[in-house]
This record gives structure tokens, sequence and C-alpha cells, in this order.
């Protein structure tokens, strides 16, 4: 197995996964209580990459963030190289791509607080981020901590978007996925079963811990 590739592929979900819990939730607290009629537009483009197909959402991002955009152009004048085929512009396609698996289940959980609690709270004279961190975040912890596994189990499996804005660089882009398509494109079939086995082990795993911590909100049918 390529461990390169492996660790290049949990970094990158490990950071995903973090990044996204902090910028997660507050959009999703916004969609969970703003009452702004247009909100369905941004629920719509936080929703967007279920639907769109994982290399057009790579090309978009490729041109976005490429040196004749003005991200790519701020962000080579800051640095000073480019951001696609780089570890760093993986990460930022790469939180575009899972936010959904993070943000909806954030929404979800939050729609489901008592509201009394929450109004009790501002009568109490706490404000609405102490209400957030001290009430509402407490009361959603499952839901948190789903939303963050589900977005790293997600990154793991990533190849259209990977491919078209990481590309296929040794120890800085080249993570398990792509790692299995060149095993394959090479007919190395064995050593493309043995990556593909180790990372169907650990998505069961992070799933396997996900609906066993918290049932009540994943579960297809009710309990009993």
């Amino acid at each position: 197995m390529n461990w390169l590739a492996i660790g290049v592929t949990v970094k990158l979900a490990t950071l995903t996964s973090l990044i996204l819990v902090a910028i997660g939730l507050p959009l999703a607290y916004w969609l969970s209580f703003s009452r702004w009629r247009w909100k369905f537009l941004v629920e719509s483009v936080v929703a967007l990459p279920l639907v769109l197909p994982p290399t057009v959402l790579g090309f978009y991002i490729l041109v976005a963030i490429g040196p004749h955009s003005p991200i790519g152009r701020s962000y080579a004048a800051l640095v000073g190289h480019s951001l696609p085929f780089t570890f760093e512009g993986l990460l930022f396609a790469s939180i575009l791509y899972s936010l959904p698996f993070a943000v909806q289940p954030f929404a979800s959980v939050f729609g489901q607080v008592d509201r009394r609690l929450i109004e009790a709270s501002w009568t109490l004279g706490q404000s609405r981020l102490k209400t957030f961190v001290k009430l509402i975040v407490p009361l959603s912890a499952a839901g948190i901590v789903t939303g963050a596994v589900l977005s790293f189990a997600h990154t793991l499996g990533e190849f259209g978007v990977v491919l078209m804005v990481g590309g296929n660089i040794e120890g800085v882009t080249r993570t398990v996925s792509i790692d299995i398509y060149d095993e394959v494109q090479s007919l190395n079939y064995a050593g493309a079963a043995k990556t593909a086995l180790f990372l169907l082990v650990i998505s069961y795993a992070v799933l396997l811990g996900v609906y066993a911590m918290n049932r009540k909100v994943w579960a297809v049918w009710p309990q009993k």
C-alpha cells in the first residue's frame, strides 16, 4: 500500500472536517434560525455539491482559484505560488465539496432544539452567542459530531474534485482514491485491492461509529 498517499488523505480529511466545523456551525445556525425569505437560495448553493458532478465542480473551482482569477492572483501575491495543484488548493476544493455533509446535519439538529429553551435563555439576559455556545451546541452535540465525521468520511473517497484541482503529485496531492485508480491503470489489481480494502474498512468503521453513537438521528426505522 502507498502509505504516503494514505497520509495525505488522512491529513486532508482531518483538516477538511475541522474547518467545516468552524465555518459550518455559524452557517447552519443562520440557516436554522434566520427568517430571511430568500435564504433558500443559500440552502441551494450549500446543497449543490450533492447533485453536481465532481468533475464539473472541480473545473469551476479550478477556474475560480486559477492564476487569472482574483482569488488566484491574491493568493499568489501573498504566498508566492498559485493554488491549483497544491495541497492548499486541494483543501479548499475539499471544503466546498464536503460542505453539505457538515452543514445539513448541523442545521437539522439545530432545528430540533426546543425554541422555548432558547427564548428562556434570551429572557434571562443571555446573548445570542452565549445561548448558542452554552445551550444550542451542547444539546446538538451528537448531530455536530455526525456532521464532522460524515465530512471526514466523504473526503476520504474523493476522486473527481481531487484529480481536477490537485492533480496527482506524489506526497502532495496524490490521495488514496487516485492511487487505486493508478494501480488499476497499471494492471496491478492486487495492490489496488489491498488499498481499496483498507479504505473500505476505514470508511465502514467511521460510519459504524456514527450509527452506533447517534442512532436516533440517522435511524431509518423508528425505534420501539
